[in-house]
């Protein structure tokens, strides 16, 4: 019997000093992870943003009032601003329409300032900043908007029917 556990243990001896002499061999690989982020841009108007020019009597003249519209734009994408007025024009030369049944318009303008010097059209594209603005992105994030003010006037005559008279204006974010 001490033979037989004498042999035992001699080959479990042998077998083990086999497993650790062995050496383990690995293949390996690699693979990648990748994300692609695109440019992106959002403009955020609230009703704040409106441009309500203060009522005035027939034939008189209006103010120049501001609007304010915020935008974002993904980290360091460059960015220009148009503003077109629902007539199409690229000048920022719009036309207040009355309500339903009246026929009756009123010339209104877009500017960059307060004065009234620079017009704000919609010449602007992806690369050229035309009669806009401009800026460049600082993220996505509500805090990283970038403010832009917009001045509104009628610059043709009130002379006409007793009414309200507004338009549409698009703000076109080329990036």
């Amino acid at each position: 019997m001490l033979l037989k556990k004498s042999l035992l243990v001699a080959a479990l001896l042998a077998a083990s000093a086999i497993g650790t002499s062995a050496t383990a061999t690995v293949a390996t690989g690699t693979f990648t992870v990748s994300l692609k982020v695109n440019s992106t841009c959002a403009v955020n108007t609230t009703a704040a943003s409106n441009i309500t020019l203060a009522a005035v009597n027939a034939g008189t003249t209006t103010a120049t009032l501001p609007g304010t519209f915020t935008v974002n734009c993904s980290n360091k994408t460059p960015f220009n601003v148009g503003l077109a007025p629902s007539n199409g024009a690229t000048t920022g030369i719009g036309a207040l329409a009355g309500t339903a049944g009246n026929p009756a318009t009123i010339a209104y303008a877009l500017y960059q300032d307060a004065g009234g010097a620079t017009p704000w059209g919609n010449t602007a594209t992806s690369s050229a900043k035309g009669n806009g603005e401009s800026g460049a992105g600082a993220g996505m994030a509500s805090a990283k908007a970038q403010s832009f003010t917009v001045y509104a006037n009628a610059t043709g005559t009130t002379d006409v029917q007793p009414d309200t008279y507004s338009d549409t204006v698009t703000i076109n974010v080329n990036y």
